[in-house]
């Protein structure tokens, strides 16, 4: 009997020291993960600066070689030239450019916003699917899935956002991201929300992995639920007064301020009570940083961001080639942000 014991006993500490081992590793590397945070949010905003510059400053030399060709004749020459040319087509090539023609209506028929939730629902579906593949497995709960304890440390952060494995999990999440992408978008500006919606991502795994740390529940975790609660939270915080209403009960309506009290509540009750369900402090975390990115941070990151475009202007002016004013890098360039 005392010999039993004495191997329980063992046996205990044995774990006790591997799991202390292991936090302490946690520990070491959540500086390493905080660190990327940061310079992931700052590069996502400086590349979504760029982005916005280069986007504005193709629209305007397309707008002027158009209102040239107009100038010079050209477009009935054009119409002319493509009128014989649709004449030598077959009739299957005809079939798929009109195909083509439809499916490019339909894309135009979309808002900004609903184009860039599509975007980022096919890169979701196609993560889906790698989920069924067996020999993926290893590859996928490695790098797409997101655990303090595990050895890849900066990856996962962002790639387990656009991760899922259940089809009802992603669905959800991409209704709600496809409910409120027009309204962000119009508010941000699509390159202010891929950046923010990154960042997202990425700074509510960061709140997750804290939270698992300090309590020692070191459980993975996926899914775009931290980037999503982002969005919610920002709308929201901008459109307080929006009437939201439920898809399978259409009568209960209810303000989106009320709306997301309610959801920080009921994720604030289950970080405290321990609920494993869903991931509490992601959503937390997103939904905090949805707050804080419309009443301070746009302040903060985004209207600052003009240095940089006015360095990046001036080394794109020195390039080969380059050469003509920027399409725009003061105030908000383009599209302004949320108002203040």
């Amino acid at each position: 009997m005392s010999k039993y014991l004495l191997f329980v006993c063992a046996f205990s500490s044995q774990i006790q020291i591997h799991k202390g081992q292991a936090l302490s590793s946690v520990d070491s590397s959540i500086t390493v993960r905080r660190n990327m945070s940061n310079d992931f949010t700052g590069c996502s905003f400086g590349a979504a600066a760029i982005l916005q510059y280069e986007s504005l400053k193709s629209r305007v030399k397309t707008a002027k070689d158009e209102a040239e060709q107009e100038k010079n004749g050209k477009a009935s020459q054009d119409m002319t030239y493509w009128h014989n040319w649709w004449n030598q087509l077959t009739d299957f090539q005809k079939q798929v450019i009109l195909l083509m023609s439809f499916v490019d209506d339909f894309w135009s028929s979309l808002t900004e916003g609903q184009q860039m939730a599509t975007g980022i629902i096919a890169v979701n579906a196609v993560v889906l699917c790698c989920w069924r593949i067996p020999s993926m497995q290893r590859f996928m709960v490695k790098y797409f899935t997101a655990n303090p304890a595990s050895k890849t440390r900066c990856l996962p952060m962002l790639l387990s956002t656009f991760s899922h494995y259940s089809i009802i999990h992603m669905a959800a999440n991409m209704y709600v991201l496809w409910t409120f992408s027009s309204s962000i978008v119009s508010l941000l500006g699509k390159e202010q929300f891929l950046a923010v919606y990154l960042s997202a991502g990425v700074i509510s795994t960061m709140v997750s992995y804290l939270c698992k740390t300090s309590t020692g529940r070191l459980h993975p975790s996926l899914g775009a639920s931290g980037a999503i609660m982002t969005v919610l939270a920002a709308v929201c915080t901008k459109m307080p007064e929006a009437k939201l209403g439920i898809i399978l009960l259409p009568m209960v309506s209810f303000t989106a301020g009320n709306a997301l009290k309610a959801i920080v509540a009921m994720d604030a009750a289950g970080l405290i009570m321990g609920w494993r369900l869903f991931d509490h402090a992601a959503h937390l975390g997103g939904a905090l940083f949805g707050v804080w990115y419309v009443a301070y941070g746009h302040k903060l990151m985004w209207r600052k961001r003009e240095p940089l475009v006015k360095a990046w202007h001036s080394m794109r002016s020195q390039a080969p080639g380059g050469r003509g004013r920027p399409g725009g890098s003061g105030g908000d360039g383009g599209r302004p942000g949320p108002p203040t």
